[in-house]
């Protein structure tokens, strides 16, 4: 590898080298290095892009890196890279894409995972998405993110958008069952004329299954940012949706919630209806100038039953 790529492997896998354990290195669209262990096997796709990983059933403390990087200008890259983690494991899955750009095309990558979760398993999943170049050529990643969960199983996603993405739409849709716990944690840097949208969608559909969605983001210049958190809960379930925001110049972002079913629960509150609150937090910096206003889409009161609280903190700073 080049300095140019092991520049974007650290910036979005945190590697110095090659990792251990099991790894999957794409660049440029084709294979750029592959491991596998006694556990974790990787088989390429046959009818598409994208690979297969399979992770055997109590397979503990072992990790698997799956990184993206691109350095042509003009490469437009579409992956499937399913997952499929076995009863009762504890284990990382390292993903994410870095794109160098110096000429005057749109470099772009699509990347659609789609994880099946077994039985009391545990997995943490981490992606961060990182650009440059010297502007002319725009830096474009679509992720989609599918997730369905086993009885009892607990994910863990954490997603950032470190810097230098032009145009993103980050799609997340999940089905838990019995039991089931996703966690989402997603950190979004926008900066320039760029644009972000985020669409959540999480259907509850297992007796006492949670999740809690944060989203903390930052809109630099004259950047835009759009939230879609849905949670749809078909039955006793907990969930929370909570948004952290801070916006520069005149970056803005526009929030749209939706609210579930009679039987949803929140963690954090109790009584009916759906609640918003806007909020400013104080920052090292300081807070004034609040004139930008948040926009909140849909934020209506309910039959009761239907209990979601969303959490909108705002702070113009500079």
């Amino acid at each position: 590898m080049d300095a140019i790529e092991k520049k974007l492997l650290e910036e979005v896998a945190d590697l110095h080298g090659i990792p251990e354990g099991a790894y999957n290195i794409r660049a440029d669209g084709k294979l750029a290095g592959r491991n596998t262990t006694a556990h974790i096997n990787i088989v390429t796709k046959e009818d598409k892009p994208g690979i297969d990983i399979y992770i055997a059933p109590g397979t503990k403390n072992e990790s698997v890196h799956i990184p993206v990087i691109i350095s042509q200008t003009g490469l437009k890259d579409m992956v499937y890279n399913d997952f499929f983690i076995g009863e009762d494991c504890d284990v990382t899955i390292v993903a994410g894409c870095g794109i160098h750009n110096c000429g005057t095309q749109e470099s772009r990558h699509d990347g659609i995972h789609s994880f099946f979760v077994g039985k009391n398993a545990r997995v943490r999943y981490i992606e961060k998405h990182y650009g440059e170049g010297d502007g002319n050529g725009e830096n474009v990643m679509n992720p989609t993110t599918i997730v369905d969960l086993g009885e009892n199983a607990y994910m863990e996603m954490e997603t950032t958008q470190i810097k230098g993405i032009d145009s993103t739409i980050r799609d997340t849709k999940a089905h838990l069952t019995d039991g089931a716990t996703l966690v989402i944690k997603e950190k979004i840097m926008t900066h320039g004329h760029q644009h972000a949208e985020t669409n959540f969608s999480v259907d509850l559909d297992g007796y006492e299954s949670s999740t809690n969605v944060i989203s903390r983001s930052v809109a630099k210049g004259s950047s835009t940012q759009l939230f879609y958190p849905r949670v749809q809960g078909n039955g006793p379930c907990f969930r929370h949706a909570a948004q952290v925001l801070i916006i520069t110049g005149r970056g803005q972002r526009c929030t749209e919630q939706h609210r579930g079913a009679p039987q949803g629960k929140t963690i954090r509150q109790k009584g009916a209806g759906v609640k918003a609150e806007l909020r400013c937090t104080h920052l090292a910096a300081g807070c004034r100038d609040l004139q930008h206003k948040m926009i909140v889409k849909g934020i209506r009161y309910a039959q009761p039953g239907p209990h979601i609280k969303i959490q909108l903190q705002q702070c113009r700073v500079g």
